[in-house]
């Protein structure tokens, strides 16, 4: 009998993998199902980038292997964001590495810095796939939990009495999500001041930035972040692009070398056409974002009205495209969402796949049209 390895004995199927099939299950039965529940963008990426990935699709060398650091104006135009939106300076020849997206870039780290038997700290609730990387490398979770009154900020108190001799990453993510709290620059100076302390490599994982958020903020834009910390960023929410897998890591060349080390092992560059159309993204105007949260911020305001009939509560001040809210008393976050899908035949994300800090809240996204949003509404 063949026997997998035992590092799969850490981790299950990823809860959305296992519970769309389930969902497309009951929609082939005929289920009018609305699916609230998943985060990936239904509007179209913007006229310009889809123009020039297709222009680029002529190009001499378009459809060869390319370089494992992008090309080196994909590399510029990332530098250049970064300098116009966050005030933070970057070098395009080191300081930058394209991703196939964000998420790849969490296993890429993890292999590059954790040996087994190393800890991680770990925001609760979080996304799951800090902690399932985690166990696939051999290392330890260690969870903090971010609680609401604190508005989800870590608590640096309960922080410092951890012992810390085998910590080596702690991962952040702020905007945060599931539950939209925003970054602050206080959180962020404590963050560096925590890692440079305790020998702490902190990772701000930065894909939300631009939704339903006047403060665009960076960890790097705290003096001396690049000593200890990285960010990861995606075009996958601000441009529309989740199924192109654009992402980058960013920070000091030292880091980025090693991580590099792994990279090189896993794939043979990022497509050409679709660096062609990230570059086109990267230089659009302001006038992008302000089109982009017009259209979230009406759906934001039905999904409340849609809150509001389930009797839960929720942060009107949070960003991010979704909105986390709190389950009135005497119900689970998984028994609501069930009952909204076997009865009302809407599907929600359960708080609890976030962590254990999760229970008791569900988890509304707004990458669905407002009409459907409505007949939910008029479903409840």
């Amino acid at each position: 009998m063949i026997q997998f390895a035992n590092r799969l004995n850490t981790v299950q199927e990823y809860y959305f993998s296992k519970k769309l099939r389930e969902v497309r299950q009951l929609i082939s039965e005929g289920k009018p199902i609305i699916n609230i529940g998943i985060g990936s963008p239904d509007l179209q990426p913007p006229t310009s980038v889809i123009e020039a990935i297709k222009n680029s699709l002529f190009e001499e060398g378009a459809h060869k292997y390319q370089s494992y650091q992008g090309l080196p104006e994909f590399r510029e135009a990332v530098s250049n964001f970064y300098q116009k939106h966050y005030k933070v300076s970057l070098n395009s020849e080191n300081e930058i590495l394209p991703l196939m997206g964000s998420k790849e870039g969490i296993m890429h780290i993890s292999l590059a810095f954790l040996n087994e038997g190393d800890q991680v700290l770990i925001p609760n609730p979080g996304y799951p796939t800090y902690s399932s990387v985690t166990n696939l490398i051999g290392s330890e979770p260690i969870f903090y939990e971010l609680d609401e009154t604190t508005n989800w900020q870590p608590n640096f108190k309960e922080l410092e009495k951890l012992d810390t001799s085998k910590i080596k990453l702690m991962w952040v993510n702020y905007p945060h999500m599931p539950t939209g709290a925003k970054a602050t620059k206080n959180t962020f100076e404590k963050l560096i001041a925590f890692g440079k302390k305790h020998n702490i490599v902190i990772i701000n994982d930065n894909p939300y930035s631009f939704i339903l958020n006047d403060n665009t903020q960076s960890v790097l834009q705290i003096e001396g972040a690049k000593d200890i910390a990285l960010e990861l960023n995606s075009l996958s929410k601000s441009f529309n692009m989740a199924g192109w897998r654009v992402g980058m890591l960013l920070g000091k060349q030292e880091f980025l070398t090693e991580v590099l080390k792994v990279k090189t092992q896993m794939d043979s560059g990022m497509f050409y056409g679709i660096q062609k159309g990230a570059i086109a993204a990267l230089h659009l105007s302001n006038n992008w974002f302000n089109q982009l949260n017009s259209i979230y911020n009406e759906r934001r305001k039905l999904v409340w009205i849609l809150a509001d009939k389930l009797k839960c509560t929720y942060d009107k001040d949070s960003s991010g495209m979704f909105v986390w809210a709190k389950l009135p008393k005497g119900i689970t976050s998984e028994e609501m969402v069930d009952d909204l899908l076997y009865k009302k035949d809407i599907f929600l994300a359960p708080g609890t796949i976030f962590g254990s800090k999760g229970e008791g809240y569900i988890r509304f996204s707004l990458c669905v049209s407002e009409e459907k949003i409505k007949e939910a509404i008029n479903r409840i």
